[in-house]
């Protein structure tokens, strides 16, 4: 293990013989879709025991739960990361914890997994990210006080989290990134196609079978507590469709308007989707795996997480992607693949010209613009996405990456163990 403190550049860690064993994701539900009405922690029980059933481990065997979830949108959700440890049949004698860095939150849960096994806390960690964007609610804060005569406010909360008050909207960020990269409408939605083009071709090709899990209609039981029932709707089984996806040519992107700018390069469709879903994965160290003959996806070799100025938080992954780099003594060109998540069209172009990357081994699957973007679940999906690809390629390096509202960026390297 080596430490990396820099403040400028970031902050991150070489791992000593940690991996992802492998892991599981929900379909990803459109907004207001068939799985609108499923809680977070529902999700997130859906994908942890899914999880732990493609790594072939038992609930038993884990020794730390670490979950996200950024939009709290059931009632119950302070419990969430319990529960969901709980209901995935983990003993009740194992922890579990919250974990939140916005859209990095995700690979925040791996890089905890692997922080608490590298500090000898746990042999294995069930990370796992769950978000029902649908669910968010209409809130009027500070209603418990009283109003002021004809003062009541009430505020879509999906909405208005999308602002960084301290800055701007998400969306005007890409705006600004845009503007710096000389980044075009053009280029925006081409690259939106391309995007929805490559995760349209995943799916014919059945890439995705051994990743989405199917779901139905279901009660989650656990010993001395009461169940949960979980309900799509009627007469849907096996759901394993990623919603948000949809076909579309050029002449058509372009006809789109604009969504934050009137002269602006970012639309509906250009920009991640608003979806639900959950991810989970298992990692564990090397005594684990070897003493239970499994077989893992990847080795977790590095994180870094860094931070920029707020304006132009897109483009959050090259201080993280330049770290990892410099931690480890690679170059970009020894990086196999790349998933960067894709907010929105113009930041991930914004990060591709600053990196110098090569499209062809980015996101080769599609996007976060084609399935959509699960605030806390998106990094999870990335890591699967991305260690899965490396196998079937035999690649021996990939990174993935996610920009963060209010500006930071975090990411992990990982090495293809199988070649």
């Amino acid at each position: 293990m080596k430490a990396y403190h820099n403040k400028e550049k970031g902050f991150g860690i070489i791992y000593d013989d940690i991996y992802l064993v492998n892991g599981a994701r929900t379909p990803f539900g459109k907004l207001c879709g068939t799985l609108a009405n499923v809680s977070p922690t529902d999700l997130g029980i859906y994908a942890c025991k899914a999880a732990m059933e493609r790594s072939g481990i038992s609930p038993n065997d884990i020794d730390q739960v670490m979950m996200a979830n950024i939009g709290q949108s059931s009632y119950d959700t302070y419990f969430l990361p319990r529960h969901v440890g709980l209901y995935s049949g983990v003993p009740q004698t194992i922890p579990a914890v919250m974990l939140q860095r916005i859209c990095g939150s995700g690979f925040e849960t791996i890089i905890a997994g692997a922080d608490q096994i590298t500090l000898g806390k746990a042999d294995v960690t069930l990370c796992g990210g769950t978000e029902n964007m649908s669910l968010s609610p209409t809130v009027s804060y500070g209603n418990r006080m009283g109003y002021a005569l004809g003062r009541v406010e009430f505020k879509d909360f999906l909405w208005e989290a999308l602002n960084d008050t301290s800055a701007v909207p998400m969306g005007c960020t890409a705006e600004n990134v845009a503007r710096q990269y000389k980044v075009t409408r053009k280029d925006t939605d081409e690259f939106a196609k391309i995007s929805v083009d490559r995760a349209i071709a995943a799916i014919q090709k059945g890439y995705f079978k051994d990743e989405i899990i199917p779901l139905n209609s279901t009660v989650f039981e656990a010993d001395g507590l009461k169940p949960r029932k979980v309900s799509l709707p009627k007469k849907v089984t096996d759901f394993v469709t990623d919603e948000n996806i949809r076909a579309s040519s050029i002449e058509d992107l372009a006809k789109l308007p604009t969504t934050f700018e009137k002269d602006g390069v970012q639309t509906a469709a250009n920009s991640s989707g608003i979806v639900d879903g959950a991810a989970a994965a298992i990692v564990a160290n090397k005594s684990f795996i070897s003493a239970n003959s499994l077989k893992p996806l990847t080795r977790v070799v590095a994180s870094a997480t860094s931070a920029l100025d707020p304006g132009v938080m897109g483009l959050g992954p090259v201080p993280a992607i330049r770290t990892l780099l410099e931690m480890t003594g690679l170059k970009i060109s020894d990086i196999g693949l790349i998933e960067i998540n894709e907010a929105f069209a113009a930041q991930f172009i914004g990060c591709e010209r600053e990196l110098g990357l090569d499209r062809n081994i980015c996101n080769v699957n599609g996007g976060a613009i084609a399935f959509g973007h699960p605030l806390a679940a998106s990094g999870l999906r990335l890591s699967l996405t991305l260690s899965r690809e490396m196998n079937f390629r035999k690649v021996k390096y990939g990174i993935a990456s996610a920009c963060i509202g209010g500006g930071q960026g975090n990411a992990i390297l990982f090495e293809n163990v199988n070649i």
